[in-house]
C-alpha cells in the first residue's frame, strides 16, 4: 500500500497554480483595460488575450517546476518557497515579453498589465498555495493523506523521531509501530498509542496494510536482516528511508557517484562549495562596498566622537577565527572604555576589581547586563548594532562574509567538539544565531544553529538572513 498523497498534493497544486495566474492576468486586464479609462497602447480583445495566456500559462507551470515547486520537499520550506515563487513569476513574465517581441504578437494592451499581472500572479499563487497547505493540515486531522510509518530500530533516533512526528496535523506522519522497544519506556509508548514489536517478521505479520512507509535506524550486523527490510519495502510498493546512526556523516552536501564503476557517496562537510563559493563572495565585495559607502558619514561621526571621549583608538581590534583555522584581526568600533581595551573579560573585572562577573559573563553566554566595561558611548552604538559597521572591512578583505557562523575566539576551539565543521565556511558579521535571539540565546545554541547554516547553506537563506538581521536591528532583538 503505497502512500500517494504527496503527488495528489503536487498535481492539485499545478492545477491551482494554473487557475491562480489565470485569475490574475485577467484580474490585470480588467484593471488597466476595463475600470481605467486612460488611453490604451494597444487594442487587445479580451477573449484573445485570454486564449494567449491560457496557451503560455505552461510555460509559467515549467518554470515552477524547474525551481522544485512541486517537489514534496519543497511543500515544508515556506520561505524557500516563497522566494522561488517570485523568481518563477518574474521569470515567466519576462518570457512572455520575449514570446511577444520575438513572434511580434501583441498581447499586452498596457504596460500596467504587465506590471499588475506580474503582482498579482506573485499574490494569488501565494494566496491560493497557502491556503492548500492550510486545507491539507485539515485533512490530516481527519487523517486522511496521512503518511502512516513503521519504525525500526531500537536507538535514540527511533525515540527522536517518534517525538517530532507526534504532531501528526502538522508532520502528516504518524508512527503505528516501532521495531525494538527496548530504550523506549512503557509509560511514553502508552502516550503515543504506539505498538512495539521484538521483530520485523513479527511486526509485518501483525500490521498487514497498516502502514506505507518504513524508516529503519539500525543497521544490523547481519546482511539477512537488512535486506529482508528493504526487500518487504520493494514488495509491496512501500516508501522506505534509512537514517544513518551516524548522523553527523551524513549533513551538508551528499552527492552519488561512481568511483572506479562503484556507486560511492560523496560528503562534503558543508553545501557551500564550487559556484556557491563564487557567487557568495562576488555578493560580499559588491554589497560591503555599497554599504561602507552609505555608512561612511555615520562612520566617520562614530571615531570622531570615541576619539574624542577618552582618546583611545577609534577601532577595536581582536584575533578571530575564520574559515581553514586561519587567524585575521577582526575590526569593531570600540564600546569598551580605553582602560579596558583589548583585555580578556576576565583580566578586565579582576582590574576593576569584580572577578565575579567574569563567572557572570561566562554563564551568560559571553554576555552581561550592564557590561561596566562599556562606555555610553558604546552603548548606543551596541543596542544601534552600529559597531558592527567596522567588520564592512573584513568582508571586503574576504577575511569573512556577510553571513556566516559567528567568528569564534581562538580559545573557544578547546571547547568546542564541532569547531572543524563550522570553521569549513567563513565567518560572518550576521548568521542564523544572530536573527534567532543574538545574545538572548546560549552559547551551545548558537553553536548549533552555526553548524546548521554550515550543513544547509542556500544563496536564498542568506538573502533572508539578511532581511531578518534589519528587522532584528531596527527592533532591538537581544542587543548586548
Amino acid at each position: 500500500m503505497k502512500n500517494n498523497s504527496s503527488l495528489i498534493y503536487s498535481v492539485a497544486l499545478v492545477v491551482g497554480d494554473f487557475v491562480a495566474l489565470l485569475a490574475a492576468f485577467t484580474v490585470a486586464y480588467i484593471l488597466r483595460v476595463s475600470l481605467d479609462h486612460t488611453p490604451i497602447s494597444a487594442h487587445v480583445h479580451a477573449s484573445t488575450y485570454t486564449q494567449i495566456f491560457a496557451l503560455l500559462l505552461p510555460f509559467f507551470l515549467l518554470i515552477f517546476a524547474l525551481l522544485g515547486l512541486y517537489d514534496p520537499r519543497m511543500q515544508w520550506q515556506r520561505f524557500r518557497e516563497l522566494g522561488r515563487l517570485a523568481i518563477g513569476c518574474f521569470i515567466g513574465i519576462m518570457g512572455v515579453i520575449s514570446y511577444s517581441y520575438i513572434f511580434n504578437v501583441q498581447i499586452f494592451p498596457a504596460r500596467l498589465v504587465t506590471f499588475y499581472g506580474f503582482l498579482l500572479a506573485f499574490f494569488f499563487v501565494l494566496l491560493f498555495r497557502t491556503v492548500a497547505r492550510g486545507t491539507r493540515r485539515l485533512l490530516f486531522r481527519y487523517d486522511i493523506g496521512v503518511a502512516r510509518v513503521l519504525l525500526v530500530g531500537d536507538t535514540r533516533l527511533s525515540l527522536e523521531l517518534v517525538t517530532m512526528l507526534a504532531d501528526t496535523a502538522a508532520t502528516g506522519y504518524k508512527v503505528v509501530a516501532l521495531v525494538g522497544c527496548k530504550k523506549f519506556p512503557p509509560a511514553e509508548r502508552h502516550t503515543v498509542r504506539m505498538k512495539c514489536f521484538e521483530s520485523f517478521a513479527a511486526a509485518t505479520e501483525a500490521l498487514r496494510g497498516e502502514f506505507d512507509t518504513i524508516v529503519q535506524t539500525e543497521l544490523y550486523a547481519t546482511d539477512n536482516r537488512n535486506e529482508e527490510i528493504l526487500v518487504y519495502a520493494q514488495e509491496h510498493h512501500l516508501d522506505y528511508r534509512f537514517v544513518p546512526g551516524n548522523s553527523e556523516l551524513f549533513v551538508g552536501n551528499i552527492e552519488t557517484e561512481l568511483f572506479q564503476s562503484i556507486p560511492v557517496i560523496t560528503v562534503n562537510q558543508t553545501a557551500l562549495i564550487g559556484w556557491g563559493r563564487v557567487v557568495k563572495r562576488l555578493t560580499d565585495v559588491i554589497l560591503s562596498l555599497v554599504a561602507i559607502v552609505v555608512a561612511s558619514p555615520i562612520m566617520l561621526a562614530m571615531a570622531i566622537v570615541i576619539k574624542l571621549y577618552d582618546g583611545g583608538p577609534v577601532f577595536f581590534r581582536h584575533k578571530r577565527l575564520t574559515r581553514g583555522n586561519r587567524v585575521f584581526t577582526l575590526y569593531k568600533f570600540r564600546s569598551h572604555s580605553m582602560k579596558y581595551s583589548g583585555m580578556e573579560p576576565e583580566e578586565a573585572f579582576a582590574k576593576m576589581g569584580k572577578p565575579e562577573l567574569a563567572v557572570e559573563y561566562r554563564k551568560n553566554g559571553d554576555m552581561l547586563p550592564n557590561d561596566p566595561r562599556v562606555t555610553p558611548i558604546g552603548r548606543f552604538i551596541r543596542k544601534t548594532s552600529l559597531d558592527e559597521l567596522g567588520q564592512l572591512f573584513n568582508v571586503l578583505r574576504g577575511d569573512i562574509s556577510l553571513v556566516g557562523p559567528r567568528a569564534l575566539v581562538p580559545g573557544e576551539l578547546a571547547i568546542y567538539k564541532k569547531k572543524h565543521a563550522i570553521l569549513s565556511v567563513k565567518s560572518g558579521i550576521t548568521g542564523l544565531a544572530q536573527v534567532s535571539g543574538r545574545s538572548s540565546i546560549s552559547f551551545d545554541e548558537r553553536r548549533q544553529l552555526d553548524l546548521y547554516y554550515v550543513q544547509n547553506w542556500s544563496f536564498w537563506g542568506d538573502i533572508v538572513i539578511m532581511v531578518r538581521t534589519i528587522w532584528v536591528v531596527l527592533n532591538h532583538r537581544g542587543v548586548r
